[in-house]
């Protein structure tokens, strides 16, 4: 489109310096996508699909299933950079800073609800992943996942997981990926811990004057602005949209951005 750009992994890698102390609450996460697996059982009338099958993890087998009444205890972790930009066992592509979920035996995709027993936040979530491989853990966050729910920094969270239903594949509403709450639940939830704020990153630029034609052109969806950001010796500008704390109208913010020609755009938490 004309536009200076970087790529989207470099983009995010340079946006992960400000966080890289964070980065190390991360827990290791194993993938199931280097594992042995084997046929399930046909069901009547179709064939399984393969994030159904049992698959193998460090000598443990694990049987995706459905379950309806899944409604469980447990500790939460997140995975970030190390997997960031890679597949997730359903195929599509993680985004750290987008909200999602890993989870060991639940059909994919699906939504679950997520409720931090530490602080009382809640949010719905669309699980895409398999994981965490860690004993004692039944919920691997995405960083925005855990940054919704206030343990990013933390690490680790005691939480309560229940199953929502089925998600519907990724199409054009890519609303999809953000987490949400009912109009009848505690808006409290959805708020970032104290200083957090959403923001949507349209992109990053080498030369400032593409930046500043980005920002002249986004005037209409919000009030964006640009946040230099320096490494190795030189200078590379974000354009960013202030958004608030409701991460699902941040999330329809960020459709707007993407649709003025800005598809790389991205849900981030504003430290």
């Amino acid at each position: 489109m004309g536009r200076e750009v970087l790529t989207r992994g470099g983009a995010i890698a340079l946006a992960l310096l400000a966080s890289a102390s964070l980065a190390a609450c991360a827990t290791p996460r194993l993938s199931p996508r280097m594992a042995d697996s084997k046929p399930a059982p046909s069901k009547p009338g179709g064939r399984v699909p393969g994030t159904m099958r049992p698959y193998q993890v460090g000598g443990i087998w694990y049987t995706p299933r459905e379950q309806p009444g899944y409604n469980e205890v447990g500790i939460a972790s997140w995975y970030g950079q190390q997997f960031h930009n890679r597949q997730t066992a359903n195929g599509e592509n993680f985004d750290m800073w987008v909200v999602s979920a890993a989870h060991k035996t639940l059909p994919l995709p699906c939504i679950v609800e997520v409720t931090n027993l530490d602080n009382g936040k809640k949010i719905k979530v669309r699980v895409n992943d398999r994981g965490p491989f860690v004993g004692g853990r039944i919920i691997d966050m995405s960083r925005a996942g855990a940054d919704a729910l206030g343990f990013a920094g933390k690490g680790t969270a005691r939480v309560r997981v229940r199953y929502v239903g089925p998600a519907p594949p990724r199409g054009k509403d890519r609303t999809l990926q953000y987490a949400g709450l009912d109009k009848d639940e505690a808006p409290r939830a959805l708020v970032p811990r104290s200083g957090d704020d959403w923001v949507i990153q349209a992109g990053a630029f080498a030369d400032r004057d593409n930046a500043e034609k980005a920002v002249n052109s986004l005037r209409d969806v919000g009030r964006a602005r640009i946040v230099p950001l320096k490494r190795d010796g030189r200078t590379l500008y974000r354009v960013v949209i202030e958004s608030g704390r409701d991460v699902q109208g941040a999330g329809r913010l960020r459709d707007q951005v993407a649709q003025l020609g800005f598809p790389d755009a991205k849900l981030i938490a504003d430290r």
